[in-house]
């Protein structure tokens, strides 16, 4: 069975910093990409960033460059993402997912398993 648990949300003031966590089971986390996405109330979901297979190429989003870090560690099946001067604008619910391939890749297609979510809170 396929998990991709995220952990490491919550809320947090603006200027402030998170650090997400996506632990993978059930499949072969370190043959292909892996991604984080978001979706605010009202909004459809949006690519943040993305990492490939060995770490050694990252993607992100214009709104998140700077000041969000995506990397990997494949001996934990884990995947993480940092975020530093965080905005209110940044208040959703990230998911990380899957790729299809094993190189980064920033539309929702392109990816076959996600996880469930956790809330980020940014408050002004």
């Amino acid at each position: 069975q396929v998990q991709l648990v995220e952990s490491g949300g919550g809320l947090v003031q603006a200027g402030g910093s998170l650090r997400l966590s996506c632990a993978a089971s059930g499949l072969t986390f370190r043959s292909a990409s892996m991604g984080w996405f978001r979706q605010a109330p009202g909004k459809e979901r949006e690519f943040v960033a993305c990492i490939d297979w060995r770490g050694y190429s990252t993607d992100y989003a214009d709104s998140v460059k700077g000041r969000f870090t995506i990397s990997r560690d494949n001996a934990k099946n884990t995947v993480y993402l940092q975020m530093d001067s965080l905005r209110p604008e940044d208040t959703a619910v990230y998911y990380c997912a899957r790729a299809r391939s094993i190189l980064v890749v920033r539309t929702t297609p392109d990816y076959d398993y996600w996880g469930q979510g956790t809330q980020v809170t940014v408050s002004s």
